[in-house]
């Protein structure tokens, strides 16, 4: 079987000959379509989020049709288009019994924790290979995870129809976020260092806020994580605002508890999805977002080419994805 795996940091390289799943009674096998790129990955491409092994397969953000169940599988079946929820949480520890499985404190990860999505056929638990309910792009099966990552911050803050929202940070995933809140009826605006990111948050129905537009917003979606980015979300926010932080990074941003009292601000991070109501809502949604999705989508790279997928999504507009259709293709 193919895979892309990571052989050491920032190389990878297609292997024809990479173990085929062993699935469990529980589990389908999915012949992969398409798998995104976002940070997380390129973290693990890097080298600066270690792997349990290498080589090692990459890749979280997916899906592409069942050719296998499992024999306790009663509710998925062969030729489903599906998408990948890449995070199996154990539904036993405390956050799970409260319902906050994104705090899961035995959660794992395709791609980071546990092999990947990036080779010909994986074996996904069952509940966690959502069938779309109608027929999508290959590109758009890649958008569906970091969509739900977005509509579940979106959903958190408590936006309402109408309401003026600034994104910080224009990445794959501040689009994305952009797209949700645009879904929710905010008015949103946005904010980037680079002029075609925002280029691209401007043809989704962005807005760009000017440098010296002054005024403050009620909403801030922090996607970038950084230091410099959280200065311009602090300064944004207005009194009495949300913060929501998506983006993650290791390094320190300043807030002291007298400016957080005085202006009376709401902080609050964002991670992941909780199982199953907002991934399924998401796939619910996929349908009717599939054009403006697909706005977002640069060209799907082929296998051969992962590297320059890899350093699109550092840096080029839009949102990165490795094409694996043909493969798919030739197991048919």
């Amino acid at each position: 079987m193919r895979a892309i795996v990571l052989t050491e940091p920032r190389r990878t390289e297609v292997v024809d000959s990479w173990a085929e799943p062993e699935p469990g009674r529980h589990d389908v096998v999915v012949a992969m379509s398409a798998v995104g790129l976002c940070g997380s990955d390129l973290a693990v491409h890097d080298g600066t989020r270690p792997t349990p092994a290498l080589p090692w397969v990459p890749g979280h953000e997916g899906g592409g049709r069942i050719v296998a169940v499992g024999s306790a599988v009663h509710d998925r079946h062969v030729g489903q288009q599906v998408v990948v929820e890449p995070n199996y949480c154990c539904f036993s520890c405390s956050p799970c019994a409260r319902g906050l499985t994104s705090g899961c404190e035995r959660r794992l990860s395709p791609g980071i924790t546990v092999p990947g999505l990036l080779a010909e056929r994986v074996a996904v638990p069952a509940r966690f290979a959502w069938p779309v309910p109608s027929p999508v792009g290959a590109g758009t099966l890649a958008c569906v995870e970091p969509f739900a990552v977005a509509r579940s911050a979106v959903r958190r803050a408590g936006v309402g129809p109408g309401t003026e929202c600034l994104v910080v940070g224009a990445g794959s995933q501040g689009l994305l976020t952009c797209l949700s809140l645009l879904e929710a009826g905010a008015g949103v605006f946005v904010t980037d260092p680079r002029a075609d990111r925002v280029v691209a948050a401007e043809r989704i129905g962005a807005r760009a806020v000017a440098p010296d537009d002054e005024r403050p917003f009620a909403f801030v979606f922090d996607t970038a994580g950084v230091p410099a980015a959280w200065e311009t979300s602090a300064h944004k926010v207005a009194t009495g605002g949300t913060v929501m932080v998506i983006g993650m990074s290791s390094e320190p941003v300043g807030l002291s508890t007298m400016e957080l009292t005085r202006r009376q601000l709401q902080v609050r991070g964002s991670l992941i999805y909780d199982h199953p109501d907002d991934f399924a809502a998401t796939v619910a949604a996929v349908a009717g977002a599939a054009p403006r999705l697909a706005g977002l989508l640069r060209p799907g790279v082929p296998p051969r080419q992962a590297e320059r997928a890899f350093a699109e999504a550092r840096t080029a507009p839009g949102k990165s994805w490795i094409d694996l259709s043909d493969w798919g293709e030739d197991h048919r």
